[in-house]
């Protein structure tokens, strides 16, 4: 049973450093899909580039924090993932009614191939995709690309990014949270890489949010690996909002 419809004292963010230590629990928000966003981001992007009634898209659902959040605030809603367990389980979150909601569709597919959608159709883009292969989603699932390492998943969110930009109707806005990575020691600056990649499809770069990261489960296993072997945990991830 649903005990909170919205977030208590909420305030929209005002600045460029986004932080929120408690992940969110009204509606039917939780954080056991492994590396899903706080509630408090979606809500944040979705009051500041959207209004009632708009269409926004979100092509890596995952457990489906967009899509309540779209619900919750009247905005209708597309959310893709190729992992049927994903949709399965955000159609699970999403079943609950409320006044005024929005509606929300569904759908088997691909971020890179979205051809169910028509140029210019969609008035919010608001994702969080995999960071390459640091949580991989699925064992099986060939188009998932959080199977692939980092060169693999750049080349292929060329492609996301391309067909985001299709979609997208002209003068809106495109919302991607990613992360950076760590490997042998040195940090590999993927959300960087991907901003690139955004503006290299068309967009420009309306802005840029540090996010800070909290509840790291495995934080006090790295914070003494990191004084060990003498390396800074990431503790930040980048939240970028594309203008077309």
């Amino acid at each position: 049973m649903i005990k909170k419809w919205a977030p208590e004292n909420f305030e929209l963010e005002t600045t460029t450093i986004w932080s929120f230590p408690n992940r969110g629990n009204w509606a039917t928000h939780d954080g056991k899909y492994r590396g899903n966003w706080s509630p408090y981001i979606s809500r944040n992007l979705l009051l500041r580039y959207t209004n009632i009634g708009d269409l926004v898209l979100d092509p890596f659902i995952g457990g489906g924090t967009t899509a309540i959040e779209a619900k919750l605030l009247q905005r209708n809603c597309i959310g893709v993932d190729v992992n049927p367990k994903s949709l399965e389980l955000c159609k699970q979150k999403c079943a609950f009614s409320c006044p005024n909601s929005g509606k929300l569709c569904l759908h088997l597919g691909d971020a890179r191939r979205l051809d169910f959608l028509s140029d210019e159709s969609v008035d919010f883009i608001c994702t969080h995709p995999p960071y390459a292969d640091m949580i991989i989603y699925s064992k099986d699932i060939q188009a998932d690309i959080s199977r692939l390492p980092v060169q693999e998943f750049l080349k292929e969110m060329e492609k996301v990014a391309y067909e985001a930009f299709r979609v997208l109707k002209n003068n809106k806005f495109c919302a991607i949270l990613m992360g950076d990575m760590r490997k042998k020691g040195h940090i590999i600056p993927l959300s960087f890489y991907v901003m690139q990649i955004f503006i290299n499809a068309g967009f420009s770069l309306k802005e840029m949010i540090i996010k800070e990261q909290h509840n790291c489960k495995a934080t006090g296993f790295w914070r003494t690996r990191s004084m060990q072997y003498n390396f800074l945990l990431i503790a930040h991830e980048h939240l970028f909002v594309f203008h077309k």
